[in-house]
């Protein structure tokens, strides 16, 4: 669409009237144009992905992340259960049933009936999945899809059944709120237990999701999203603005009011790559382009496109980078590639869309729940493109 120097004078003052209250004036690049990767495709990928993952029983199904003869389940796995097979649904070949199995697996393993957060951990003990003491404290970004795919469900198949869904999403998004939202600087903590000093700071970079936090102020009337929506775009610029490729570390630091800006060392979360664009940072390009997909925010656009020209300037994609840009690792993996790929579609980015759709819409393996998982939910998304 051509745009015109010259305009009627009652466009003009709609947009002076717009801009005045602050709402928002599209720009003509939208990701909500173009088409996504076809749906006969997605749907191939699903089937591969639920036979090859989903485990339980006729009433309760979660996902499996380990190879082992025991079974062992996240609450970060059964988030992304949640939300692929919601979106499956709403791309015509999920199911209502598939959901609901993976919802009760989700209320049976709440931290206790007081909380509704879920436990992060369980592991197969006889025909039963448990958690231990440690293992019944929280994980955000779990919680957090959780709470959205609750919120989808509702929006299509509405509460009046057996599950209240809405009851659901909103008893789960006041724990989140009270639990797992640093009340100074409205940002995701890493889970209910970072309540000391040394550790009620720390962000998971991925986790600043603006595009739920969009949904949830919505759905629930709380101003206090809004909040965490501005301050995760906030603290996504100062990162992007940080290094020339845009690249974020898995884990950062932020605190007080000003949101102040602190670095991590490696292994004092997770891993040796905490500092570095790892295995948690690689979600940042599906999650935040995501959020231009949905809102066309201008500052979701320009964060994703900066990591894009740096993907596109790489001649391949490999596992983990310093935030400089040096490949930390020699292996591929699809954990990385594949939000590249779906950020790639929703920015119009001809050059990585070439050169990485194959590696979202490859076939599903058994070898890692990681990487596939994270590819079936990117994958998904992509498919809600133009919707």
């Amino acid at each position: 669409m051509k745009r015109y120097r010259y305009q009627w004078l009652t466009v003009g003052l709609v947009i002076l009237v717009a801009s005045a209250i602050g709402v928002a004036i599209y720009d003509t690049k939208s990701p909500a144009s173009t088409p996504g990767v076809g749906s006969a495709i997605i749907e191939k990928r699903y089937q591969e992905w639920k036979k090859l993952y989903l485990q339980g029983n006729d009433q309760q199904k979660f996902v499996k992340t380990n190879v082992g003869k025991k079974d062992q389940t996240l609450s970060e796995a059964q988030g992304y259960g949640m939300l692929i097979s919601v979106m499956a649904a709403k791309q015509g070949f999920g199911s209502q049933k598939t959901f609901d199995q993976l919802t009760r697996y989700y209320v049976r393993h709440q931290i206790s009936e007081n909380n509704p957060l879920m436990a992060w951990r369980q592991n197969q003990d006889d025909i039963a999945m448990v958690s231990n003491k440690a293992e019944k404290t929280s994980a955000t970004d779990g919680d957090l899809d959780i709470a959205y795919a609750l919120i989808l469900a509702d929006e299509k198949w509405g509460s009046k059944g057996e599950l209240k869904y809405n009851q659901l999403a909103k008893r789960l998004l006041t724990a989140i709120q009270n639990q797992e939202i640093n009340q100074r600087t409205h940002l995701p903590k890493v889970g209910n237990w970072a309540t000391m000093s040394q550790n009620e700071n720390l962000v998971r970079t991925s986790d600043l999701m603006t595009a739920y936090f969009r949904k949830f102020a919505k759905y629930t009337q709380d101003s206090r999203w809004n909040k965490a929506v501005q301050n995760s775009q906030i603290i996504l610029k100062k990162l992007s603005s940080q290094h020339k490729t845009g690249l974020m570390a898995d884990f950062v630091t932020v605190s007080g009011e000003r949101l102040q800006l602190g670095t991590v060392k490696p292994k004092q979360v997770a891993s040796k790559y905490d500092n570095q664009y790892g295995f948690n940072a690689c979600r940042i390009p599906w999650r935040v382009a995501y959020d231009y997909q949905i809102s066309n925010s201008q500052v979701s656009r320009k964060i994703v496109e900066k990591m894009d020209d740096f993907f596109a300037s790489q001649k391949r994609v490999t596992a983990v980078y310093s935030l400089s840009g040096k490949p930390l690792e020699e292996y591929e993996n699809t954990a990385f590639t594949a939000p590249i790929a779906y950020a790639a579609q929703v920015t119009l980015n001809s050059e990585l869309k070439a050169r990485y759709t194959k590696k979202l819409t490859a076939r599903i393996t058994a070898d890692d729940y990681y990487p596939n998982t994270v590819q079936m939910a990117a994958l998904l998304t992509s498919g809600s493109i133009g919707q």
